[in-house]
């Protein structure tokens, strides 16, 4: 009977302060629609970064007189370094072949080429354990003697790389901000609803009413505020979270990044506990100062 009394009296405040609570419910639903799409929006770049991650290589082109042995002994030395995945060696013959492949519809430039094939080096393709791994590897190369140019595609990576850490930034600050805006609105609810009741809280105070009898009501209310805001975000960002998954997607094939259900899940759950707790965080400023023992 007890527990039913305090559902009634938060369900109450909310229908007392209608626009107040709105106010409230739309800072919590912009602020966990901008982090939760936020978090849709990194796992995209990290499924970009982990494409590149597979694909990208560094390639150094050898000079013409390292022998094989030279060259194997070289291979080895590198494949021990901590920011190499995997190398693969690349002989000129195979070079010749792949551009012929690559100039297919070129057939002059195939024809300069095959007069003098042994202008195309030989070469070892280098697969970094991460693409931002890619630019220590470059250093290393550069100055070891008979490595005559060392190529990669740096800055594609530096910008794929560089746009993760942005937005990483970006995620943090709009969790701060915003979350303090939504705490900060819910607790001028929660002081409102304590202002216009304050004769009934005179009153029960009066009759043995203790202090956490009366402070749970508003406890609820800010949850409910904060869970229904953040329920509303985590629907929003759903329906849209394919859209927003291409939105940064170096990939041009549509719809080729689908969100898993289980992160949407995972992370969903995680967006309705924070709601939830700002709810709780905004009501227990509200009270602040208001119904001490």
């Amino acid at each position: 009977m007890r527990l039913q009394y305090l559902f009634s009296q938060a369900i109450s405040n909310l229908r007392r302060n209608v626009l107040v609570v709105f106010s409230a419910v739309v800072a919590v639903l912009v602020m966990l629609t901008l982090v939760f799409g936020t978090i849709v929006l990194r796992w995209s770049i990290d499924q970009d970064i982990g494409r590149w991650d597979d694909n990208v290589r560094v390639i150094a082109f050898l000079s013409d007189d390292l022998t094989l042995e030279d060259i194997d002994t070289l291979q080895q030395d590198i494949q021990g370094w901590e920011q190499v995945d995997g190398i693969e060696y690349f002989s000129k013959a195979e070079a010749l072949e792949e551009f012929r492949e690559l100039f297919a519809d070129q057939q002059s430039l195939i024809d300069v080429v095959e007069e003098d094939p042994s202008i195309l080096p030989a070469s070892l393709r280098i697969r970094p354990v991460a693409a931002a791994d890619y630019s220590t590897i470059t250093d290393r190369l550069v100055v070891i003697p008979g490595i005559r140019e060392v190529s990669a595609a740096d800055e594609a990576i530096d910008a794929l790389v560089a746009r993760s850490n942005r937005l990483r930034t970006f995620s943090v600050w709009i969790v701060v901000v915003l979350g303090a805006s939504a705490v900060v609105l819910i607790a001028n609810t929660i002081r409102i609803a304590i202002f216009a009741r304050r004769d009934e809280i005179g009153i029960m105070k009066l009759v043995g009413a203790g202090n956490w009898f009366v402070r749970i009501p508003f406890f609820l209310e800010g949850i409910v505020e904060g869970l229904v805001g953040a329920a509303l975000a985590v629907a929003l960002v759903w329906a849209v979270s394919g859209s927003i998954a291409e939105l940064f997607s170096t990939s041009t094939d549509s719809g080729a990044l689908t969100v898993p259900i289980d992160f949407l899940i995972r992370n969903g759950l995680l967006i309705v506990g924070f709601g939830g707790a700002t709810g709780l965080m905004g009501s227990a400023f509200g009270m602040w100062g208001f119904l001490r023992d």
